[in-house]
């Protein structure tokens, strides 16, 4: 089923568009931070990742302020997650956090992060760990809830991930993909009537959008609910 329902979200999905080139001529041609940020957002909105990651980790070299070195790589990092590069992802954090630049919310962003870069590396443990240190500054981000109950299922630990679903929908209770994956934390935990529920919202609340016709999809797999013989 979990095979499934990631295939369901993949088909939801509409194709992406081919990515824009990114307009770098709108950048000074120069090697500074602020040319390569700038880069490396022009990337980022058109879609190459690769090359965003790339721009930020130049800019963090040519950085002076350790500060902002640090959140240069934390973004080089963020960057890499979405080009599917985890390793590389886990680099560019790990420099991040290997002093006290990053602080509060920054820190913890960073933490989240690399706890996805972990997952995605199948290092189940450490992603734990890091998504329990980035509690401590996070807590009130729905997503860092969502990634940890998403872990949970992978520990097979289903006490932990409906633990975690419920704080993610305490702090955003309409949202549709929060909804889709709750359905999938009770599913795996053998509450086919609760996941039953929460698809059911997620279609609802996102009729048109890709969680909610993954829902659809889902709902499709589960048993037909039987009706009691009348007089009972």
């Amino acid at each position: 089923m979990i095979l499934f329902l990631a295939a369901a979200i993949a088909a939801a999905a509409p194709a992406p568009p081919a990515p824009a080139p990114a307009p770098t001529s709108a950048c000074p041609d120069v090697v500074t931070p602020e040319a390569l940020v700038c880069r490396a957002l022009s990337a980022a909105k058109s879609g190459d990742s690769a090359t965003a990651a790339n721009d930020f980790e130049q800019a963090a070299a040519v950085q002076s302020n350790e500060g902002e070195k640090a959140r240069l790589l934390a973004a080089a990092g963020n960057m890499w997650i979405a080009a599917n590069e985890p390793g590389k992802a886990a680099i560019a954090l790990d420099k991040a956090l290997g002093g006290n630049s990053l602080q509060a919310e920054q820190r913890g962003e960073a933490l989240l992060d690399r706890a996805r870069a972990a997952e995605a590396q199948n290092d189940l443990k450490m992603a734990r760990a890091k998504v329990t240190e980035a509690a401590q500054t996070v807590s009130e981000d729905p997503f860092l809830w969502y990634f940890s109950a998403a872990l949970a299922i992978r520990e097979n630990d289903a006490v932990t991930a409906k633990q975690a679903i419920g704080k993610a929908l305490t702090l955003a209770p309409n949202d549709p993909t929060l909804l889709f994956e709750a359905g999938h934390v009770y599913h795996f935990a053998g509450d086919d009537a609760g996941a039953r529920t929460y698809w059911s919202r997620a279609s609802s609340v996102d009729p048109n959008g890709k969680s909610g016709q993954a829902a659809r999809e889902a709902l499709k797999m589960l048993p037909v609910p039987t009706t009691p013989p009348p007089g009972r």
